[in-house]
């Protein structure tokens, strides 16, 4: 007879283990909360649908954090695997100019979970939608509430796939966490990832910087580095330039209260060179020199003059520290809700090697319910679809 496999939850990592899953096998079960599977995948697709990133191998397995834990799973199952996988089924890929990897155009996201979907039906794998956990029986079987009641159900092997705890509009709110806790599951908060982060601004100039973005700049925070473009907000600043600080962000403010964020206005440039240049401008102010010659927009330059005296501003050497390491001070993460990705839930030491719970025997954990971390940019489906897949080629082995 077969083993039965439920997975709960319907989001990438939980479609991917189910299109792979060798229902000769395996009878296989998904149960999702919502009235269809992806919610959230779909949703991200509204913001520009990157499905994963074209770097090597090397640097990509670098973006995670910590990345020792998901090199075996993207190893085995690459952004190069995912675009074949995928164009197996008629969903061709393309490398945009971010270097991130996007359907072919005119394809949308909803094609691309169409196709999915279908791929996991032709797997035979029974998909149940409305059905919401509500944690364990007695005995260890699982609680489900639908529009009928309780439902208990028995399985031999049970995959959680259940999200982290932001964009709660689409069932990713976290609430699961205290099911595990229950279970002396070791789990940490959830905290806000790939979000913006909050800056005291100066009143008199927030009507000025507003949705201004600062392009091709360097963003720095601790011994952390991006090169890439911010916006500023009248909340702080956010954007793909200064999500990948988030860690020694949230590890500043935990530690220190607030967090420094420093930009290299003119990465390009060295501090020499930008001294040089401003000794041999013309008859033209300081502010229409850095307008004309070092390119500076107004964002950059209402920033440089808000936090510059006149003593800085008028002294060349001063002036172009400035440009090379501007300090922005942020004081909190925006609201969980208004993250993209969280970090938190799940403690890594509580699975194996193959995201088993060591206190839960046949009970395993896949996705952003585990505590890591990536940047925007298609790190983050990335790594669900190569849990997926991992989980998969171990379940069929055993």
């Amino acid at each position: 007879m077969k083993k039965s496999v439920s997975i709960i939850g319907g989001g990438p990592s939980a479609m991917l283990l189910a299109a792979k899953l060798n229902t000769d096998k395996y009878s296989v079960s998904i149960f999702e909360k919502n009235k269809a599977l992806g919610r959230k995948f779909l949703v991200a697709g509204k913001g520009g649908f990157n499905l994963t990133h074209s770097d090597e191998l090397e640097v990509f397995v670098g973006r995670y954090h910590p990345n020792y834990f998901l090199k075996h799973a993207i190893s085995t199952f690459t952004n190069k695997d995912l675009q074949n996988w995928l164009a197996e089924m008629g969903i061709n890929t393309y490398v945009g100019t971010s270097k991130r990897i996007f359907p072919t155009k005119g394809i949308k996201p909803v094609e691309v979970l169409n196709v999915i979907e279908e791929r996991i039906k032709e797997n035979k794998v029974q998909i149940n939608t409305g059905y919401t956990w509500k944690g364990f029986a007695q005995d260890g079987s699982l609680l489900f509430e639908e529009k009928n009641g309780i439902h208990c159900i028995k399985s031999d092997i049970v995959v959680f796939a259940l999200g982290g705890a932001s964009w709660k509009v689409t069932g990713s709110d976290g609430s699961w966490l205290s099911f595990f806790m229950d279970k002396e599951v070791i789990c940490n908060p959830f905290e806000a990832s790939n979000c913006a982060y909050k800056v005291e601004w100066p009143t008199e100039i927030i009507e000025d910087i507003e949705g201004k973005a600062l392009k091709n700049c360097k963003f720095k925070c601790g011994n952390s580095f991006h090169l890439g473009e911010a916006v500023l907000t009248g909340f702080g600043v956010e954007g793909s330039g200064v999500y990948p600080l988030g860690p020694e962000v949230r590890w500043q403010l935990s530690n220190k209260n607030q967090a420094i964020i420093h930009i290299d206005f003119k990465p390009q440039n060295t501090e020499e060179e930008i001294q040089k240049k401003i000794n041999k401008r013309s008859n033209d102010s300081i502010t229409r020199f850095l307008e004309k010659e070092l390119k500076l927009n107004a964002a950059a330059i209402t920033l440089i003059k808000q936090f510059s005296s006149k003593e800085i501003f008028t002294n060349s050497e001063m002036l172009a520290k400035l440009i090379k390491n501007f300090p922005v001070t942020v004081t909190a993460l925006a609201p969980i809700d208004e993250a993209i990705s969280t970090v938190g839930g799940i403690a890594l030491k509580e699975v194996d090697e193959n995201y088993q719970l060591k206190k839960l025997p046949n009970h395993y954990v896949i996705g952003e319910m585990l505590d890591w971390d990536a940047p925007t940019g298609g790190y983050l489906l990335q790594a669900c679809f190569s849990m997926g897949n991992q989980l998969a080629h171990h379940l069929n082995k055993l």
